[in-house]
């Protein structure tokens, strides 16, 4: 089952020391501070957002006396978190954050998620209105981005809702055909890594089902694909899966989200585990140093803090929610 991606539909517009990947770009100055209050993180090469919901709380917590719930929180707000630039023109947003990130010496990460009938109509519904829409708004993203270093993660669940049949058969040739046309367009931009999304381990659980998709949404023309987004899967189920899917695809390289995953998924046959489960915690902090020749990066590219939906008392689907954010802070090893 899909359910993995349920974090970005109300999202308001906001506006590495390389080791084993093969992603030049991503470099930067390790000891560059980022923001007030120190917040940013000189062992990543990605760029943080002194602005984020995260940061915002923590400051707030400072006024109020919560000195040691800000200190914990701290453990998201001074890591670099990925954008989803929302609405009708991402141009801006993405122009704003390359052009804070490249004054830091960071690469900006972003989510480009407006696939035209998005998420089968369920919880993240939206997107772009037809393919017209679609392909003026990832012209607009890849505008903004300029020549500045980025890292995209492109439509989290689109091939998967073709491959396990919750999007319409009518639109699949059309989704493949856009995903193509943004990979194409985004790869215009001489400093830019495009990543694939390639859903996880628990939701279509042979990798052979996505190698033919993966390959008519354009992946030979990308950098990689990604693994694991929203989701809660262990970084070495996720490693083993993109080895496997990798070989696939003539040995493509991956990024996995590591936001939420410090303790694993849900265990046991829980109903909507994606959904806000409780008892999970931060994984591993965003770096390109993984020590896996195929695997580009560790990301946060879900929002942790931000609800899944309106499930088990969270707020809907990417509201920043403060209990759940510092619950996942407090567990993280």
């Amino acid at each position: 089952m899909s359910r993995l991606i349920r974090t970005a539909a109300l999202l308001a517009a906001l506006g590495v020391l390389p080791l084993l990947a093969g992603c030049s770009e991503l470099t930067g100055k390790a000891s560059a501070e980022q923001g007030p209050d120190g917040l940013g993180d000189p062992d990543s090469p990605f760029w943080v957002d002194p602005k984020s919901p995260a940061a915002a709380q923590l400051r707030q917590w400072q006024r109020e006396g919560r000195g040691k719930d800000a200190a914990t929180l701290r453990r998201i707000a001074r890591r670099p978190v990925a954008l989803w630039p929302s609405g009708k023109d991402a141009g801006a947003t993405v122009r704003a954050a390359t052009r804070a990130a490249e004054k830091a010496d960071r690469t900006a990460v972003f989510v480009a998620y407006h696939i035209p009938h998005r998420d089968c109509g369920q919880h993240s519904a939206g997107g772009a209105e037809d393919a017209a829409a679609y392909q003026r708004w990832i012209w607009s993203f890849a505008e903004g981005i300029g020549n500045r270093r980025a890292l995209v993660v492109l439509e989290p669940d689109a091939v998967g809702h073709n491959v396990d049949g919750c999007t319409p058969p009518q639109y699949h040739r059309e989704r493949y055909e856009l995903l193509r046309a943004a990979i194409d367009r985004l790869k215009q931009q001489p400093r830019t890594q495009v990543y694939l999304d390639a859903g996880n381990p628990g939701w279509l659980k042979d990798p052979a089902r996505l190698a033919g998709p993966l390959r008519s949404a354009g992946i030979g023309r990308a950098d990689g694909f990604a693994l694991n987004v929203a989701n809660f899967q262990s970084v070495a189920v996720n490693r083993e899966y993109g080895h496997r899917l990798s070989r696939m695809l003539g040995g493509k390289h991956f990024v996995i989200d590591t936001s939420r995953n410090g303790l694993g998924p849900l265990t046991g046959n829980r109903r909507e585990g994606w959904c806000n489960p409780p008892g999970r915690a931060l994984g591993r902090p965003p770096t390109t140093a993984t020590g896996d020749a195929l695997v580009d990066a560790y990301l946060w590219i879900k929002r942790p803090g931000e609800s899944d939906g309106a499930c088990r008392g969270g707020p809907a689907a990417g509201t920043w929610w403060p209990d759940y954010a510092l619950g996942l802070a407090r567990r993280a090893a």
